[in-house]
C-alpha cells in the first residue's frame, strides 16, 4: 500500500509505506518538501505539518504542543514523529528557505567553481581567474533527512540510504553546473569542494561507519581529486584534519592565513555551524583543534519560530526606550521568522533588561522599561514565552537550545586554550567564520558568555572562510601545497574522551562565560 499525499495546489502524490522511515522523509523524497528547513525528527520546527485526511494516528507529546483540540481532531500531525504507515494526508503550501546566486554572468569560455558543503546548507561561488562571478547560497539537499550529522549517518547506515544522500548532492552540484554553463556559455573546469568529513564521505559514497560510532577514525583524509559523478568535473578535496574537523577548516586556516596580511599568533578560528570546528593556531607550525556537536538551531533551523535568512525574516532586535523593534531583511512572506542571529540578539537583550537570568528562565525585570515587557511573557504552547509580535514567539525550549550551543562553544574555547596553557586575554584574534560569524552580533555573543568579557574588540568577523579557502584552491597550486603540510602541524583534542566532559558541559549552560 502507498502513501497519498495532495499538495495545497491539488495535485495527488504517491510514495511507497515505508516503516522504518518517518513520514516527514517519505514525504520529504518525493520533492514536495526540497527547499524546506526541516528539524528532521525533532518535533520542533512546525513545518512538516501535515493533516490526516482519514484515520490519524495518536498524537505525540510535540503534536500536542504544536496543535490545539481542535486541530488534533481534524487530523493535524507533524509527519515528523509518525512513521511511513500507508496513509493519505494533505499538506498545507510549503515553507521554503531562499535559494540566492545566479545573478548575471558574463560569457565566458570557461569557469572554475568552489563549493562550501555544510551540514545545513551549502555555498558556492563561480570564478574566472581572481574574479568572482557568482555566488549564492540554499539548504543542503540532504536536510530533510537528518537535520545534523549523526542523523545523517544514521540514514546512510544502509547502502540505500547512503546512496539516496549521495544523490541528493551530486545532483544538485550537476545542475548547479549545468546552469552556470548554459547562463555562461562556457564549461566549467575546476571544481573545489569543501566541507566536514561526513558530508564528503556521503558525496564520495564512502563507508561512513568509521563516522558513526566510537573509536571515530578517518580512512580518507583528503588533499587530492575525486569523482564525484557523471557531469561533474574531478573535484579536488581538501585534507580532512579530524573526524568531526575537516575539509572546510583546511580551506579556512588558508583564507585566514595565506589571504591577505599574515596573522598574528596566537588566534582563534571559530567556525560556528552544525557542528562546531575551533582552531588554536599558536604557530605556523603548531595547532590545536577540537569539534563540538551545536545543532542547526543557529542556522535557524529546528527552532519553533527558526528560519534560514530570507525575505522579511527577522536578523536582529534593537532595544530603545520605545520598545524593542525587529530587524527585518527586505521583502514579504507569509511565514514570518527568526534567524540564528536574531534569536542571539533577542536573548541577549532579554538578558540585559533581567528578562531572563543566566540559567535561561523568564525573569520580570530589573528596571521600569523592563516591568513593560514583563506582561509579554505568556504561555504558548504550554510553556512560557516571550510574545515577539507579528506572531512570533520565544518559547522556554528554544532558549534551552541556545544555551546549549553557548555551552558548546564555551567548552570548546575553554578546553583549547587550557590544553595550550593560555588565557583568552593572550589571543591576537577571534575569527568567526560561517555565515553566522559574518552576522551575528559581536555584543551579543560576549553578552550571552560566548565570549570572555572584553574579548568583543579583538573578534574579527571572518565570513565564510570555507568558500574564501576553496576559491585559493582553485588557482594557487601553492595553497594546495600549504594545505597538505596542515595535517602535520594539527593536533586533535578530543573533547569526548575527557572525563569530566558532562560537568564541564552543564557547568556551561548558563548566559556567562566559563573559562
Amino acid at each position: 500500500m502507498s502513501i497519498s499525499i495532495r499538495t495545497h495546489e491539488g495535485h495527488v502524490v504517491r510514495t511507497e509505506a515505508d516503516s522504518d522511515a518517518t513520514l516527514e522523509q517519505a514525504i520529504f523524497l518525493t520533492g514536495v518538501w526540497e527547499g524546506v528547513p526541516l528539524c528532521s525528527g525533532l518535533g520542533r520546527c512546525g513545518l512538516c505539518r501535515v493533516r490526516f485526511r482519514s484515520k490519524p494516528p495518536k498524537p505525540a507529546a510535540e503534536d500536542r504542543r504544536r496543535f490545539s483540540r481542535e486541530e488534533l481532531a481534524n487530523g493535524w500531525r507533524l509527519a515528523c514523529l509518525h512513521p511511513a504507515n500507508p496513509c493519505d494526508v494533505e499538506i498545507p503550501e510549503p515553507v521554503r528557505a531562499a535559494r540566492t546566486g545566479l545573478r548575471a554572468i558574463p560569457k565566458l569560455e570557461s569557469f572554475d567553481l568552489a563549493v562550501d558543503l555544510g551540514t545545513t546548507t551549502m555555498h558556492w561561488a563561480a570564478a574566472s581567474g581572481d574574479e568572482v562571478i557568482a555566488e549564492g547560497g540554499e539548504l543542503n539537499p540532504q536536510n530533510g533527512l537528518g537535520a545534523e550529522i549523526m542523523s545523517r549517518l544514521a540514514h546512510a547506515a544502509t547502502p540505500e540510504g547512503a546512496q539516496t544522500l549521495r544523490d541528493l548532492v551530486s545532483r544538485r552540484i550537476r545542475k548547479l553546473v549545468l546552469t552556470l554553463e548554459e547562463v555562461s556559455d562556457g564549461r566549467c573546469g575546476k571544481l573545489v569542494i569543501s566541507g566536514n568529513a561526513a558530508m564528503v564521505y556521503l558525496l564520495l559514497g564512502m563507508d561512513p561507519r568509521p563516522l558513526s560510532s566510537a573509536p571515530y577514525g578517518l580512512e580518507y583524509r583528503g588533499g587530492d581529486e575525486r569523482t564525484i559523478a557523471d557531469g561533474i568535473p574531478v573535484a579536488y578535496i581538501p585534507p580532512l584534519l579530524a573526524p568531526f574537523v575537516g575539509a572546510d577548516i583546511s580551506a579556512g586556516l588558508l583564507a585566514v592565513e595565506i589571504n591577505g596580511q599574515p596573522p598574528e599568533y596566537p588566534y582563534l578560528l571559530a567556525d560556528l555551524g552544525t557542528n562546531g570546528e575551533f582552531v588554536l593556531a599558536l604557530s605556523p607550525e603548531e595547532r590545536l583543534i577540537a569539534s563540538v556537536p551545536m545543532g542547526p538551531a543557529l542556522e535557524g533551523v529546528g527552532l519553533a519560530f527558526g528560519r534560514t535568512a530570507g525575505p522579511g525574516s527577522v536578523t536582529g532586535f534593537d532595544l530603545t526606550p520605545m520598545g524593542l523593534h525587529p530587524r527585518r531583511l527586505p521583502g514579504r512572506t507569509e511565514h514570518p521568522g527568526m534567524t540564528g542571529t536574531a534569536y542571539l540578539s533577542l536573548c541577549a537583550n532579554l538578558l540585559s533588561l533581567g528578562l531572563l537570568d543566566e540559567s535561561g528562565r523568564f525573569g520580570h525585570g530589573t528596571t521600569p522599561l523592563a516591568a513593560r515587557f514583563a506582561a509579554r511573557v505568556v504561555k504558548h504552547r504550554g510553556e512560557p514565552a516571550f510574545d515577539c509580535g507579528d506572531g512570533l514567539f520565544l518559547p522556554a525550549s528554544d532558549v534551552e537550545e541556545i544555551l546549549k550551543v553557548k555551552a558548546a562553544f564555551d567548552l570548546a574555547v575553554s578546553a583549547l586554550l587550557r590544553e595550550a596553557g593560555i588565557g583568552p586575554s593572550a589571543l591576537k584574534t577571534f575569527h568567526l567564520a560561517g555565515a553566522l560569524g559574518e552576522h551575528v552580533g559581536i555584543g551579543d555573543l560576549e553578552r550571552l558568555g560566548f565570549l570572555p568579557s572584553g574579548a568583543a574588540g579583538r573578534v574579527k568577523r571572518s565570513g565564510n572562510t570555507s568558500l574564501r579557502g576553496s576559491l585559493l584552491l582553485l588557482r594557487s597550486e601553492e595553497a594546495r601545497r600549504r594545505a597538505l603540510e596542515l595535517p602535520v602541524n594539527t593536533r586533535l583534542l578530543d573533547l569526548t574522551e575527557a572525563n569530566d566532559f558532562t560537568d564541564e558541559y552543564v557547568k556551561r549552560m548558563r548566559f556567562t562565560h566559563v573559562g
